[in-house]
């Protein structure tokens, strides 16, 4: 039996049509009403419970799933110890800096830096030698350089299109974002015939675009 961590929401939504659709269905998962927890189908070897996103990587890591679906984003702020296998396409947008039209760099003093992923803004700005404050905010990043909390922000951009209604713009692209298929390292060892064909399923599917 594999056990699967989904994450909750839109994403995982899209994640789990994209397994029943390589075989893994599981009909009790599409059951909305439902206060259960796990589900499960044993003809097909699987077992699913659906976690906050950010526990995804969690669960993996520490063993009670054996594979999981997070973002890239997740990945890079939380570094889990988990192998990445498979970049699902899913989810596609960027982890990018935004400010204010017109923005000009002060490299007087250390750039204030708001973001939920303060982890991935340091390791950017690290990488081009400059000074930061980080302000680590957990809801509407985009307020914090409109009432002057910081210069810049830190922070996932879809459409754009709220960076646009406040007057913000992108910067500077950090990283791509899509979700990825993790795995845990003993699991992959130990469960890997199946591990690997659950990824090699999935592969194909997201080869074929569907």
């Amino acid at each position: 039996m594999i056990n699967v961590a989904l994450p909750k929401g839109r994403l995982g939504d899209k994640v789990y049509e994209k397994l029943a659709a390589a075989g893994y269905e599981c009909e009790d998962l599409l059951d909305k009403k439902s206060r259960r927890l796990v589900f499960e189908n044993a003809a097909r070897g699987v077992r699913y419970f659906c976690v906050k996103p950010t526990d995804v990587p969690v669960y993996v890591e520490r063993g009670a799933a054996d594979v999981g679906i997070a973002g890239r984003d997740i990945l890079l702020e939380y570094e889990p110890d988990v192998y990445e296998l498979l970049d699902l396409g899913i989810g596609r947008c960027r982890m990018c800096i935004a400010g204010r039209r017109g923005f000009y760099d002060d490299t007087d003093r250390p750039l204030r830096v708001a973001t939920k992923f303060p982890r991935i803004a340091r390791s950017y700005y690290e990488g081009k030698g400059r000074d930061i404050d980080i302000i680590k905010l957990h809801g509407s990043i985009e307020l914090a350089p409109i009432l002057d909390l910081s210069d810049v922000i830190c922070d996932i951009v879809e459409t754009g299109s709220t960076l646009k209604e406040n007057d913000l713009v992108v910067l500077e692209e950090v990283e791509p974002i899509s979700a990825r298929f993790i795995a845990n390292k003993i699991s992959w060892q130990f469960k890997h015939d199946a591990v690997a064909a659950m990824r090699n399923a999935l592969a194909a599917e997201t080869e074929d675009g569907r």
